[in-house]
């Protein structure tokens, strides 16, 4: 189980409890993976405390808040399970849910099953939205979910060990692992539990940050490796319209001028900015394609997170890690 968290502190020692009996009750070997992204409260000492109970709870711990993306990269890369479960530590999550999801990933043969929370327990200003930010997302991704950003999903290993996670693309992880190469994606109707202890950690924010993410994968998912095939086509379409329009003109005016036609000048023509603003956006286009394939080939810092400690992850607890 991989567990991002936020100032979760009252909620975690239920949690603990509900994953641990019905894990025994269906004999799943397990470890639960907490990753604090950066609580003021006291959830690393809940966590703290826990593990020192029962050595099958790992921790991980942001010097600050990095975002749930980042919590779930630092999580999936930590993670030692066949199977890997995410689910949210407020409780809204049922981890009731773990055997049914075990069982289509081993048995069922999918790759990813993400939850879906059928009924609600979330006011119309957050169901709306987010019921068009889901029909957006299936749209432009051609994959039939009903709620991309469930927090209760299952994956095989693999799949979370050939994905990143980054900025704030937790909402579309199916995306990313359909983009990886991993086409069996299923989904399973979940409960949804009322909150039970604090409040939401998002805001109106993320249905706009949503939309520009999911424009944005949708890009990298067809041009991430290859940005000239998109900026040096359009750049190149719109270079050769500016130039053969502004040919056009230049001609006009020669032809007119041996005719003995009077007509303004090449200057006074609005359609000549046109094709010149046409040109040098199509220059623009054309470089921006060259230097992305330059920067693609290489490879730079892609996290920049700071654990500042970890628990029975095979280090010493209580050290600080450095910068990636």
């Amino acid at each position: 189980m991989v567990v991002p968290l936020l100032n979760e502190a009252d909620s975690l020692p239920e949690l603990y409890s509900w994953i641990d009996r019905i894990c025994g009750e269906h004999q799943i070997e397990y470890e639960i993976l907490f990753v604090d992204d950066g609580s003021t409260d006291s959830s690393w000492s809940v966590i703290a405390e826990l593990a020192r109970k029962d050595p099958r709870v790992k921790g991980l711990r942001f010097r600050r808040n990095h975002g749930k993306s980042a919590a779930l990269h630092q999580g999936f890369e930590h993670s030692r399970g066949r199977v890997v479960i995410t689910m949210d530590a407020d409780l809204q999550d049922s981890p009731d849910e773990i055997p049914g999801l075990m069982q289509m990933i081993q048995t069922e043969g999918f790759d990813l099953v993400s939850g879906w929370k059928k009924k609600r327990y979330d006011p119309l200003a957050k169901t709306i939205p987010t019921k068009l930010f889901n029909w957006a997302a299936r749209q432009m991704s051609g994959i039939v979910l009903h709620d991309f950003n469930c927090g209760l999903k299952a994956y095989r290993s693999e799949v979370v060990k050939n994905i990143e996670v980054q900025g704030e693309m937790h909402r579309y992880i199916p995306i990313l692992a359909k983009n990886a190469g991993f086409k069996r994606i299923g989904e399973k109707v979940v409960q949804h539990q009322a909150r039970k202890y604090g409040s939401s950690k998002f805001g109106w924010e993320r249905f706009v940050n949503g939309y520009l993410d999911l424009f944005t994968l949708a890009f990298i998912g067809r041009f991430a490796r290859r940005p000239m095939h998109f900026f040096g086509l359009y750049g190149s379409l719109m270079f050769v319209l500016g130039f053969c329009s502004a040919a056009w003109i230049g001609g006009s005016k020669l032809y007119r001028m041996s005719q003995g036609v009077r007509s303004i000048r090449v200057t006074d023509d609005p359609w000549f900015y046109i094709a010149l603003t046409s040109m040098v956006l199509g220059t623009v286009l054309f470089v921006t394609g060259f230097l992305a394939e330059l920067i693609v080939r290489k490879e730079g810092n892609r996290g920049g997170y700071t654990l500042a400690e970890t628990l029975n992850l095979g280090g010493a607890n209580g050290t600080s890690g450095n910068a990636v």
